[in-house]
């Protein structure tokens, strides 16, 4: 299970994170993605706990709480589908005619 962090400062590094999610027990990894168009981080991250136990500590601790001078978001991390966005395609063929 993961634990999603969002509204996160464009600042925030991966020991900045696991440091304040260390106060609630052994991270055992931590995500911060970064655009791919602009090279800077975007804004939210995960975070992997030993227990899930020790996230939901974490989660009820730090959701709303002020860090960096933002409000945190978290709670736990959605599960990743497969199918995501349809390419572009219309979903009726292909056909973009006018008349």
């Amino acid at each position: 299970m993961s634990i999603y962090v969002g509204n996160l400062s464009y600042e925030v590094k991966e020991d900045d994170l696991r440091s304040v999610f260390a106060e609630y027990g052994t991270v055992k990894n931590v995500q911060l993605p970064i655009d791919r168009e602009t090279g800077r981080m975007r804004g939210f991250g995960f975070v992997e706990m030993e227990s899930d136990a020790q996230e939901t500590a974490a989660i009820e601790a730090l959701d709303t709480a002020e860090w960096m001078g933002r409000s945190l978001k978290v709670n736990k991390a959605k599960p990743k589908t497969d199918g995501g966005s349809s390419g572009g395609r219309r979903g009726d063929g292909g056909s973009s005619r006018r008349y």
